[in-house]
C-alpha cells in the first residue's frame, strides 16, 4: 500500500496524546501516593479512568495505523473530546494550554479526515 502522509501524521500525534495521558497518569499516580489528604476512592477511580484512556487512545492509534477503517470514528470522537477540554481550558482555565489542545484536536481530526487519508482507509 503506498505511504499517505496525512494519516501517518495523523497517528502519530494519537501516540503523542496517548503518551500525554500515560504522562498524566504517572502525575496523578505521584498525587495519590505523596499526598496527606487524599479520598481514596475518588484518588484510585481518577487515576484508573486515566489510564484507560492512555491505553483505549493507544489502541485506536495502534489501529488506525494499520489502517482499520474501524478506528477512524473513535479517533475522531478522541478529538472532539480534546476540542471539549482545549474549550474549557479556555473559558475557565489555563488559556495557553487550552489553546494548545484546541490547535492539536483540530489538526490531528483534520488530518485523519482529509481526502488522502480517506482514501488509504478505503473511505471514498
Amino acid at each position: 500500500m503506498p505511504r499517505t502522509p496525512t494519516l501517518e501524521w495523523g497517528v502519530r500525534l494519537l501516540y503523542l496524546q496517548s503518551a500525554g495521558l500515560a504522562a498524566l497518569t504517572a502525575y496523578l499516580i505521584v498525587l495519590d501516593l505523596t499526598r496527606d489528604d487524599v479520598v481514596i476512592a475518588i484518588a484510585a477511580s481518577l487515576t484508573v479512568m486515566a489510564a484507560l484512556a492512555a491505553l483505549a487512545v493507544f489502541a485506536v492509534a495502534r489501529a488506525l495505523g494499520r489502517r482499520k477503517v474501524r478506528a477512524r470514528g473513535p479517533a475522531v470522537v478522541v478529538q472532539l473530546f480534546l476540542l471539549a477540554t482545549g474549550g474549557f481550558l479556555v473559558q475557565y482555565g489555563t488559556l495557553w494550554a487550552g489553546i494548545g489542545l484546541l490547535l492539536l484536536g483540530a489538526l490531528t481530526a483534520a488530518l485523519i479526515l482529509v481526502p488522502p487519508s480517506s482514501r488509504a482507509l478505503g473511505v471514498d
